[in-house]
């Protein structure tokens, strides 16, 4: 039993770095792009819609940060760094920018939903650590 446990370790250790680092990076991506897409009318991530104001008017409250910002923000911040982190460009730092927005959440926002929050964090911080892997823009740039 203990040689059949050892070699499924050794199997899973074989997973490359690259198809975990596509996995998050689509992941985590695609939460934050849907999420940025909801905010929108059309596609001027410029222009904050109505329902969106009055969520971070009532809802979404920030200390300090008018909702109009706080609004804007996020809407550019979910559609840019998704977008960065699905392709692989400045993934690590696109990862740090959605870690710190879902702190924010976390904190400030939805206090209970630790759970999904260290999920993101816990893929986020993956990508801050070990980048992007191969299939990214990332890694052709490092190589030249």
């Amino acid at each position: 039993m203990t040689r059949l446990i050892e070699t499924l370790i050794r199997l899973l250790a074989r997973i490359p770095h690259s198809l975990i680092g596509l996995v998050g990076r689509l992941a985590i991506g695609l939460v934050f792009w849907n999420s940025g897409r909801t905010k929108v009318k059309g596609w001027n991530i410029f222009e904050v819609n109505d329902s969106t104001l009055f969520l971070f008017r009532e809802e979404y409250k920030l200390p300090i940060v008018p909702p109009e910002i706080a609004a804007l923000g996020a809407q550019v911040a979910e559609h840019v760094l998704p977008v960065l982190l699905i392709v692989g460009l400045a993934t690590r730092f696109s990862a740090l920018g959605l870690l710190i927005m879902t702190l924010v959440i976390q904190i400030f926002v939805y206090p209970n939903a630790y759970v999904v929050h260290g999920t993101w964090a816990a893929i986020l911080l993956m990508l801050m650590k070990y980048g992007p892997g191969k299939l990214s823009i990332d890694y052709l740039i490092y190589r030249r």
